[in-house]
């Protein structure tokens, strides 16, 4: 055998090593039980790891719970072939070669191997495993040994170790311990494809697995162990991270799309993405289906099945070709059917809706949803899901393929309003109160239905002859309301933690327009000072009061909220969710509010610094400043809301204006011209004015610059009402003669020359041009937004 290292190695054949040869003869639990004191040993059962649907995990995060009746016949086909195949791996590792793969291992632990050498020891040792890869690969010790040499190797013998062991691939990826070999050279190929060079030795490669994996797909794809590999490997084929959201999904980011808190998958930007082989993914994919038809009903219900069509579905996301033959087939039709474009066949309708409430296919239907092509979707609503809306909304399984449904929805008709908009309190009451999010959040996507799904909401909490301060209460607490037996004396239960999906419905529902949320603004106003305090510690509670003040309501409303925290803004500082609260309130405050808050926080100052939050809470409020200089933190702050008004005053939206006793931070929404750029403006200010340099002290405006340089050292708060003016006269003037477009135009050209961009000023400064030269230039701009 070749030597792996000349010196310290020496060739298998002629070592003597310090292990007893009857020590490696052992069964195959003594070794598990020796390998767990090891370094990186203690490896996690593959029925943990959570794909789409948490993995074998007892519950979602979402609620979800697997169906025993289900679980119970999971594998009933598969399982014997899977237990053949085992016990088939399981083959006694060579003795003299356990011995020399030992000396391996025990030579990268001492970390006696030079960083240059690794790859070298590494490519020898993997050349030793010629023909014995399946033995070396499943054996539980020594398969850590082959993932270190498979992750430090070239890609040669990477590669070459891939298609040796080709035939026994399935196999390696269907054991436990050979699952995480296989894998592991996946990802080492992921990696080395960084480098353009080894493109086609690596396609290569994967030809000839996919090959070999298409010819008996159903095995691996319902394996607990084979199904990542695949999905892995489905992955690489693509392009993508296998670590990545195609991969593993947690419900946590598939809420957050449903409530439009996060971009879509499918609008999401990969451009990204390294270099894949996209003829690999099709040929992978169709040979997939094709092999996997006659037993299509077995991977419907098939928990492991399922989480690798679905990771093909999402990787085939936006190609509409492939998707219209892939998608019908998962769903049961025939051949012929989907030749003749006729999709879904109504012999099988009822067949989908009863698989529905199965846990496995409807996960499986939720990203069908998602990928469907608009002509697919369409015929999935029209035949499949309409009149049998409520019963799948009823289901503990189906009301998330319904959750899926109206979040993709592709207009207002589509948004089934008349089967469920009267079903609120009933869905409620069973629990669904992920259905009533996903249709307020996909109301406000479509601009449909807004006011109606606000008064049922209302509705379906207090009764028309109720107060409406009872309605947020009764909605942070949904399920401890609905659960009450007399619901007409619940009260505020204290110590008791608010439900998640309530408090986001009310996040949500403070997104819309303020005439339709008033029943809201009233409720959330009223509450008494101590549910408020309760509701700022919870952090749902505290997303839902931030949302508020987010909200299109009035500033005077929400300082009325904000007005009850007072005595408590230094305790909620030291919360990591409460500081954000903090921050908020002082947005909306009035100049008297905002020192109340800052005081508070001079108080906690020295505990807030240490914690994780506190330093950009100091910061950005300026406490430091107020502990030192009250006076010059006040006139700061009016300097800063004077250049706010100022800047809306001339720039704004002419339909509105600030409203009086109203900073401009506190009533933003209220003026949505430009938002993105009201918001860039005002980040600009803080800069300005955070730093000791006057606001428009640099733009191109000022006559003397090195003047004003000058006066920014003694009067900035001067200085800065100095340069408002002048900006405001000058384009007071202008405004004067313009209207409609051409104002719209000019807005654009003043802001571009105002400074907030430094160049025009960078220049002069560098070049020393004279006050004339500048004065032209001047003219020059105002020749232009006359134009």
């Amino acid at each position: 055998m070749v030597s792996i290292r000349s010196k310290a190695l020496p060739a298998r054949r002629h070592r003597t090593c310090g292990f007893v040869e009857d020590s490696l003869m052992v069964k195959e639990d003594a070794l598990y039980e020796q390998g767990k004191g090891k370094k990186g040993m203690n490896r996690k059962d593959r029925g943990e790891r959570h794909g789409f649907d948490g993995g074998n995990s007892k519950k979602a995060i979402s609620g979800r719970t697997n169906d025993q009746s289900v679980a119970g016949r999971k594998f009933s086909k598969h399982q014997s072939t899977s237990a053949s195949q085992t016990a088939h791996v399981r083959k006694q590792v060579d003795p003299e070669m356990a011995k020399y793969f030992s000396e391996v291992s025990n030579l990268f632990e001492s970390d006696g191997v030079d960083i240059e050498e690794r790859s070298v020891i590494c490519g020898n040792a993997l050349e030793e495993t010629r023909g014995n890869e399946l033995e070396l690969a499943t054996d539980y010790i020594l398969s850590h040994t082959m993932q270190t040499l498979l992750e430090g190797c070239d890609v040669d013998h990477l590669c070459g170790f891939l298609q040796s062991c080709a035939e026994d691939f399935p196999s390696i990826a269907m054991d436990r311990s050979g699952s995480h070999v296989a894998e592991t050279a996946i990802k080492s190929l992921a990696k080395l494809l960084e480098d353009n060079d080894v493109y086609s030795v690596v396609e290569e490669t994967l030809t000839i697995l996919c090959k070999v994996v298409v010819t008996n797909p159903v095995d691996l794809m319902c394996s607990c162990y084979g199904s990542h590999v695949l999905r892995s490997l489905l992955c690489i084929c693509k392009g993508v991270k296998i670590d990545s959201d195609f991969h593993v999904t947690k419900s946590s980011t598939v809420l957050a799309e449903r409530l439009n808190l996060t971009a879509s998958r499918v609008d999401r930007d990969y451009s990204h993405l390294q270099q894949g082989f996209p003829d690999l993914l099709k040929f992978l994919m169709s040979g997939m289906i094709k092999r996997t038809r006659k037993e299509i009903k077995t991977l419907q219900v098939d928990q492991f099945g399922s989480l690798v069509l679905q990771t093909a579905l999402k990787l085939l996301a936006g190609n509409d070709e492939e998707l219209l033959h892939a998608i019908p087939i998962l769903l049961g039709c025939n051949k012929e059917a989907i030749l003749e474009g006729n999709y879904i066949e109504m012999d099988i309708v009822r067949d989908v809706v009863k698989l529905m409430k199965e846990p496995a296919f409807s996960h499986l239907m939720e990203v069908i949803l998602e990928v469907a092509p608009e002509v697919l979707y369409n015929e999935m609503f029209t035949k499949v899901f309409k009149n049998s809306l409520f019963e799948l909304s009823s289901h503990h399984c189906g009301n998330f393929v319904i959750q899926a449904l109206i979040s993709h929805a592709r207009c207002q008709d589509q948004l089934i309003w008349e089967e469920l908009g009267p079903k609120f309190a009933v869905l409620l009451e069973m629990g669904r109160s992920g259905v009533i999010a996903s249709l307020i959040a996909s109301s406000q996507r479509l601009h449909s239905h807004e006011h109606k799904c606000c008064q049922a909401l209302t509705a379906a909490v207090c009764s028309a002859k109720e107060s409406p301060r009872f309605i947020v209460p009764r909605i942070l607490f949904l399920d401890n309301y609905f659960f009450c037996e007399d619901k007409s004396n619940w009260n505020w239960p204290s110590g008791v933690r608010m439900h998640v999906m309530g408090s986001l419905i009310l996040q949500a529902v403070f997104r819309y327009q303020s005439e339709y949320i008033q029943p809201y603004v009233t409720s959330i106003t009223s509450m008494e000072t101590d549910h408020v305090l309760e509701v700022v510690k919870d952090r749902g509670g505290a997303r839902v009061v931030e949302a508020f003040l987010t909200s299109n309501a009035s500033g005077k409303l929400k300082r009325r909220l904000v007005m009850k925290l007072r005595g408590h803004f230094g305790e909620l500082s030291m919360h990591s969710s409460g500081s954000f609260t903090v921050e908020k309130c002082f947005t909306v405050g009035n100049l008297s509010l905002r020192e109340a808050i800052v005081t508070e926080l001079v108080a906690v100052q020295s505990e807030l610094s240490k914690t994780k939050q506190g330093p950009y809470l100091i910061r950005k409020l300026d406490v430091d400043r107020f502990a030192a200089q009250p006076d010059q933190w006040r006139s700061k702050l009016a300097s800063k809301q004077s250049a706010y008004d100022e800047f809306y005053a001339t720039f704004g939206s002419g339909e509105a204006k600030p409203l009086k006793n109203e900073g401009f931070l506190a009533d933003i929404s209220k003026h949505s011209s430009h938002p993105k750029d009201l918001k860039e403006m005002r980040k600009e200010i803080d800069n300005h004015l955070s730093s000791d340099v006057p606001f428009l002290s640099t733009s191109g405006f000022k006559s003397k610059p090195k003047k004003a340089d000058q006066h920014s050292r003694k009067h900035p708060e001067t200085l800065v009402d100095y340069n408002i003016t002048q900006v405001k006269n000058k384009n007071l003037n202008k405004r004067k003669s313009h209207a409609g477009s051409d104002n719209v135009a000019a807005v654009g050209k003043m802001t571009e020359n105002l400074g907030w961009s430094k160049e025009l000023d960078q220049s002069v400064s560098k070049k020393g041009k004279k006050r004339e030269r500048k004065d032209a230039q001047l003219n020059t701009s105002k020749k232009k937004l006359k134009a």
